[in-house]
């Protein structure tokens, strides 16, 4: 096992040949850092990953008809599911570079369906994880497989330049530079996996978009399976989409107002502050606030978060707020229109990518990456993640601020004649025809029966399992249950109505592979 510091030094010598010769390339390949041959169209190098090289292979090499019973199989053998994970993340990057849509959505879930497998009974939890895996194999080979690579192994540069590195990492993205961002980003991990996640936020901070939020996360997340020595082929991910993004995207004021917003607000407050603030809030300062950042203009509602922050109050309350305040978004979604309909995401539909559930997995992840980072980047991301959610509010349309949430007393009025220990059958009903009003409103009469939450979570889990979800089943039942752990009693069967009424919007779309999965596990 290298310390820090070994693994600090061979992290500066990436990609060197000396390097490789002295430790010997079975040490380098372990490390995911080293490279020997060359991808199948013969001009550019491959990035490897030694002992799980092997299976990284048949994530991206295995016909997806095959792919099931293949680890079904090894998992009979003997093989863990974090390793299949594993393989299947790095495969996902090297393959996609964090620049195909479904190939970023599906490295997104594969954290969130190992974590879902430990909540599930032996003989099943295998499924979620064979779910994301065969998604992702499909994918892959829809991609190209191999030989369309994305990540390859790439030099680091001179990084005397005098500029700090988070600054010189956004430089290259906004002069839409890859080889400089990408170059820069391996000079940075020499620092090892911290600082170069905290080098990697500012620039991830220049937009809030979505995908450019919640990648890093999710990728960070991974580590803790994967392990650290695999930061720069995960986190460079996001180095790639950030230039994509920069280059594709038609640039305005609108678009570009976090890069004002932003600097202004830590200038004025004077953030960050010495010490993270340590302020208590109860209750009804959190309600207000989730209130308050709900129905504030974007701007409003980012120096919101700046002054809370100056004042001292603990950033996990303000990252709560941050967090009810989304929730609203899925509580009063109008559903899909006729023409925002697509396949799988029928008018009326809230699941996929619905604003609601986009906006849950941004205040997630900035909540997640403030936990992690630095001093400054925990400031910057909860003024973002206030303005995300504002922002999001009035994109979509729908006139959100005046629309009663779910569940409307009419709905909560026709389920309090349901007893109790008939709650969770009725809620199962109410998933399988759709009917999410419904559904909201029994999941409430549960929680304000005192019922025990768990109970709910394993019947939703099922559903988030079995069903195709539009990408987002995974993550968005992942961000509902560490949001339902963090959140205040008052509030947290909030987090658990919004899952209830997104599973009965997803239900009746199963998932490819699960049926066959079911069969050969014989669950």
């Amino acid at each position: 096992m290298m310390n820090d510091r070994t693994r600090r030094g061979f992290l500066a010598d990436v990609g060197r040949g000396a390097l490789v010769a002295t430790l010997g390339s079975g040490t380098a390949f372990d490390l995911g850092l080293a490279h020997a041959r060359t991808d199948e169209g013969g001009s550019r190098e491959r990035l490897l990953f030694g002992d799980r090289e092997a299976l990284v292979e048949l994530m991206q090499e295995t016909p997806v008809d095959r792919l099931v019973p293949v680890l079904v199989e090894k998992i009979r053998a003997g093989a863990e599911l974090r390793d299949l994970v594993a393989a299947a993340a790095l495969a996902n990057a090297r393959t996609f570079g964090g620049e195909d849509y479904v190939g970023f959505h599906t490295m997104m879930a594969l954290a969130p369906a190992f974590h879902m497998s430990r909540d599930l009974p032996e003989d099943r939890r295998a499924l979620p994880v064979l779910k994301v895996l065969y998604r992702n194999t499909a994918r892959i080979g829809e991609f190209g497989g191999p030989s369309k690579e994305v990540l390859h192994p790439v030099e680091p540069c001179d990084s005397s330049t005098g500029r700090a590195g988070a600054e010189a990492l956004r430089d290259a993205m906004r002069a839409k530079d890859m080889d400089r961002a990408e170059a820069t980003f391996a000079s940075l991990v020499r620092g090892g996996p911290d600082e170069a996640f905290n080098d990697l936020l500012p620039t991830v901070q220049d937009n809030t978009e979505v995908h450019r939020t919640v990648l890093p996360y999710r990728a960070w997340d991974l580590l803790g399976l994967i392990g650290p020595d695999h930061a720069h082929t995960l986190l460079r991910q996001s180095v790639r989409y950030c230039v994509k993004s920069e280059r594709e995207w038609k640039h305005t004021a609108e678009m570009d107002r976090p890069r004002e917003i932003l600097p202004r607000l830590m200038d004025q407050y004077k953030l960050p502050t010495a010490s993270p603030g340590r302020r208590e809030a109860d209750d009804a300062w959190v309600d207000q606030m989730a209130r308050t950042i709900f129905e504030a203009t974007p701007e409003q509602a980012a120096e919101m978060a700046a002054a809370a922050l100056a004042e001292g109050m603990a950033p996990a309350a303000i990252g709560e707020a941050i967090s009810m305040a989304a929730n609203q978004l899925v509580l009063r979604d109008p559903g899909r229109t006729a023409s925002q309909a697509q396949p799988n995401k029928p008018v009326g539909s809230v699941h996929g990518d619905s604003i609601g559930v986009h906006a849950c997995d941004s205040a997630n992840a900035w909540r997640n990456m403030a936990l992690a980072s630095n001093p400054r980047n925990a400031a910057a991301c909860l003024i973002l993640g206030a303005f995300q959610v504002a922002l999001d509010r009035d994109q979509r349309g729908g006139d959100f601020k005046n629309r009663t949430p779910n569940p409307r007393p009419e709905d909560m009025e026709a389920v309090r004649s349901v007893e109790p220990s008939k709650i969770l059958g009725d809620l199962r009903s109410a998933i399988r025809g759709n009917d999410q009003a419904r559904a909201c409103a029994l999941v409430q009469w549960l929680g304000e029966s005192e019922a025990d939450p768990k109970a709910a979570f394993d019947l939703l889990l099922g559903y988030a399992v079995s069903e195709d979800g539009a990408l987002h089943a995974e993550k968005f039942y992942r961000t509902a249950r560490e949001e339902f752990a963090v959140t205040r009693p008052a509030f947290r069967w909030r987090q658990v109505v919004a899952l209830a009424r997104v599973t009965a919007s997803e239900y009746g779309r199963p998932a490819p592979g699960y049926a066959e999965a079911v069969e050969l596990l014989k669950v």
